[in-house]
């Protein structure tokens, strides 16, 4: 299997079975329930763990969780509440919601303030190093001392100058490591420096160390990552003499009005609101449907085509025995071998359906967490009985009522369809 290496610019091989591959990935920053675009990269890389398994692979996927930071300061001010409150129910709602996307968990979900002696002495190794400086109780990163920096990203002058503007720098380019702490932040740690907290890229480059080694297979992440934040760990990691990551993946973003989503723009859509209201089906069909490191268009049109998809394959398996012919895994593995790529992936699975080859879609399906569309499900006597309240509630022409109860059945997870002998009963 090969992947693309956004810091070679070229695809390779990764080692052959059973590796192992270590899979590192940046998760989220929690201050708030997170966005569809946070959940892209929590299912490609839990995608890509599936596959490597399924080819004998030994893999232990980390994803970390990023529970200190100037965004949660700023969050937890506005609510007046205290800011380690505030990361905990957002963890709290992060788990809760991509468990509802039905893909298993990462391996190891690390919290950056478990971290905080990793952190400290890695900084401490920089600082003896040369590669780091102590200024008004900050601890900076010195960029002009390592030479590669830029190699990942291509970043020009101008965008180094960028990174958290201060007085207290030698040099503009230069990122914090550690932040001495500030009146209206409520938590600190103490360190050689003063009490203070970690700067962001730090805690990524601590926490993979801690739970994968000096060096591993893989990063990954969303492409806006890969500068500063990728760029500044692999400097930070590499200048402390450890070789990291051997692979950078990064995959693309997705766009809402011809705009990348993020929190900044207001454009969002949150993952629970997203579940609620179009399934996790859909939402995982339209990110199957482009390959990892494109962009996804996230609109209405998009998200029902999707949904029509669903529909399309649950159709497929109504009444239907699943064939005794042999698995075509080898077309698959052509599609996923070659850079991971989900798009011709569910072409694929779409072929298998007009071919009437059950076995094989019910297999692919599974493998990307959609194995319930070729699965019978018996819904539950209570959403039964809403149905039948219904379909009575259309006989009698009480349309509002048969749309509130419709409402009910979606909201226990459920679509009810209208059909000649009634309804039927499908898992949303």
């Amino acid at each position: 299997m090969q992947l693309y290496n956004s810091l070679t610019r070229r695809k390779e091989p990764l080692p052959e079975p059973p590796g192992p591959i270590r899979i590192y990935v940046c998760g989220p920053t929690v201050y708030q329930r997170i966005h569809v675009g946070n959940a892209r990269p929590y299912v490609v890389f839990l995608w890509l763990r599936r596959w490597l398994e399924a080819g004998g692979y030994d893999v232990a996927l980390v994803e970390n969780v990023t529970d200190v930071n100037d965004k949660i300061y700023d969050a937890a001010r506005a609510e007046g509440i205290p800011s380690a409150e505030l990361a905990a129910r957002a963890t709290r709602w992060y788990f809760e919601d991509t468990e509802e996307l039905g893909l298993g968990r990462p391996d190891v979900e690390p919290l950056a303030t478990e971290t905080i002696p990793e952190i400290v002495a890695l900084i401490e190794e920089l600082v003896d190093r040369r590669l780091a400086y102590a200024s008004g109780g900050d601890v900076y990163f010195r960029v002009a001392a390592f030479p590669e920096y830029g190699s990942l990203s291509g970043a020009n002058p101008d965008d180094m100058v960028a990174q958290e503007p201060s007085d207290l720098k030698e040099d503009p380019r230069d990122f914090a490591l550690w932040k001495a702490t500030k009146p209206h932040e409520d938590t600190s740690w103490s360190s050689p420096w003063g009490d203070g907290r970690p700067g962001w890229h730090i805690e990524c480059s601590a926490m993979a160390e801690k739970h994968l080694g000096p060096q591993f297979e893989i990063h990954g992440g969303g492409l806006d990552l890969r500068f500063p934040h990728h760029e500044n760990e692999l400097a930070q990691s590499r200048g402390a003499g450890r070789e990291f990551a051997r692979l950078w993946a990064h995959n693309g973003m997705l766009e809402l009005a011809s705009e990348k989503m993020s929190k900044s723009l207001g454009n969002i859509v949150s993952l629970r609101d997203a579940l609620d209201r179009w399934g996790r089906e859909a939402i995982l069909l339209l990110l199957l449907g482009a390959h990892y490191r494109s962009p996804v268009e996230f609109s209405e049109r998009a998200i029902e085509q999707a949904r029509a998809q669903v529909e399309t394959f649950r159709d497929h398996f109504v009444g239907l025995e699943h064939g005794a012919e042999v698995v075509e895994r080898e077309r698959l593995a052509e599609a996923l071998d070659d850079d991971f790529n989900t798009a011709d992936a569910l072409a694929l699975l779409h072929d298998w359906r007009s071919r009437g080859l059950s076995a094989s879609l019910a297999w692919g399906l599974e493998l990307f967490g959609l194995g319930s569309l070729g699965r019978a499900s018996e819904a539950p006597d209570e959403v039964k009985e809403l149905a039948e309240r219904r379909l009575r509630a259309r006989a009698e022409r009480e349309f509002g009522e048969a749309d509130r109860l419709r409402h009910e059945i979606e909201q226990a997870g459920w679509q009810v369809r209208d059909v000649a002998e009634g309804f039927q009963l499908v898992p949303r």
